[in-house]
């Protein structure tokens, strides 16, 4: 079925194009949601006002992305994962765990955007592509350094050993069980 689109539609069209979809995509989503028009005369005249909207929105997206692809340049986001002695991760980093760090760093970079070819499985520095658009790319150079485990101050000058919090305040001469009331 020939539609003409009344908006862009990512990986089916810009505003203004005329499409073949199939007929249950174009009867339950796309005509529905007033994305899209059948092709006749009156419709190719009356689309010459959303196509100088749509327009106008693309510029204003893609001076967006190039701003943001200008505040990416250089770049950097430390990530602290476990990993082994010799520096292997109990885990990936990926894509999601990239993102995060960006966005805390005041970058809005979606997961979808970084482009890696596999997760980082060792410590190490990487370079991470990132596609903002077709066009607009750009690199962050990642850093994945070893998680260092806390230890707190007055058990680390004192010698005694913390394990988890699981001993709680046996340290005070009070085992687990004598808070029960047993």
């Amino acid at each position: 079925m020939k539609l003409l689109l009344r908006k862009d539609i990512d990986n089916l069209g810009l505003c203004g194009d005329v499409v073949e979809v199939s007929s249950g995509y174009a009867r339950n989503y796309l005509i529905p949601h007033h994305l899209a028009l059948e092709p006749t005369k009156a419709n190719l005249k009356a689309i010459e006002e959303d196509k100088k909207i749509a327009a106008a929105e693309r510029e204003k997206r893609r001076q967006v992305l190039l701003a943001t692809q200008a505040r990416l340049v250089g770049a950097e986001v430390t990530i602290s994962a476990a990993c082994t002695p010799d520096g292997h991760l109990y885990g990936s980093v990926g894509p999601r765990e990239i993102s995060r760090a960006l966005i805390d760093e005041g970058h809005s970079v979606h997961a979808d955007q970084i482009k890696l070819t596999h997760n980082f499985k060792e410590i190490g520095t990487y370079q991470a592509p990132i596609v903002l658009a077709d066009e607009i790319t750009a690199e962050v150079k990642v850093w994945i350094v070893a998680e260092k485990s806390v230890v707190p101050l007055e058990a680390e000058s004192s010698g005694t050993e913390v394990t988890d919090g699981a001993a709680g305040d046996a340290g005070n001469g009070q085992t687990a069980e004598a808070g029960t009331g047993a």
